[in-house]
């Protein structure tokens, strides 16, 4: 399996910025926002609001990762 990472534009809380993302992450990213009934847009600017450090690509990688396992966890 060959994944590329992909430069994305995105406007947060007004603001155009870039994620570089594989395709599994901003799919995975996507799918979340429409479980939450939530825009891209907002849950990235969540994202964006809550991280401490790194950059915005690699928070939403470790975001998407979080919620993956907490639903596992959940579920076992």
């Amino acid at each position: 399996m060959k994944s590329h990472v992909v430069k994305r534009s995105i406007v947060v809380e007004g603001h155009k910025t870039s994620v570089s993302l594989e395709d599994e992450f901003w799919n995975a990213l996507k799918e979340i926002a429409a479980e939450r009934r939530e825009t891209l847009s907002d849950l990235v600017g969540q994202i964006d609001g809550g991280r401490t450090h790194g950059n915005l690509s690699s928070s939403i990688r470790l975001f998407v990762l979080d919620h993956y396992r907490t639903r596992s966890a959940a579920t076992s």
